[in-house]
């Protein structure tokens, strides 16, 4: 297993990736509860993720109640990151200064009424800690490696994974 990820190394990549490809899974962390996939924006000066929801699916109302513990499930399109993050949700209403920073087609086609559409709400998420995967080689180092496990009859080099803290 390759040794040469730090904990930095691993959050630089998940924020890095998170970027480029930002959707995930969302769920509060309680039995019962399952996760669903959601848009991730991430507010670079605080660590901030926010979510784009309606205020009539199931998680809103579960959220509008109070703080919940939650986890943010994360796989970069290219498979090279890859996250398990928990952290705090808390209902955020309309902030139209996060809405217009964020707002763009694709969350558009849920709002009918665009910006102002009445069932728009914000959930907060508060990232606080979780473990990353990384394989900095791409799928060529990873076919490589599973050869050659295969021929040798050896573990592949798959990366490397560390607990990080995010808040």
């Amino acid at each position: 297993m390759s040794d040469d990820l730090t904990p930095q190394k691993a959050e630089e990549a998940f924020w890095d990736s998170l970027k480029k490809s930002n959707t995930g899974m969302l769920g509060i962390d309680r039995p019962g509860h399952h996760a669903q996939p959601m848009t991730a924006f991430r507010e670079e000066e605080t660590g901030t993720i926010w979510f784009f929801t309606r205020d009539d699916t199931d998680m809103a109302r579960e959220v509008a109640s109070g703080e919940q513990d939650a986890m943010f499930h994360y796989g970069s399109k290219d498979q090279n990151v890859w996250a398990c993050i928990a952290g705090t949700l808390t209902a955020h209403g309309r902030d139209p200064e996060i809405v217009d920073r964020y707002w763009n087609p694709v969350l558009a086609a849920w709002y009918p009424d665009g910006k102002d559409d009445p069932h728009l709400t914000l959930l907060r998420f508060d990232a606080e800690d979780g473990r990353v995967w990384v394989n900095e080689g791409g799928f060529f180092k990873f076919a490589y490696e599973i050869a050659k496990a295969n021929v040798t009859k050896s573990i592949p080099d798959a990366g490397g994974v560390q607990d990080v803290r995010l808040n």
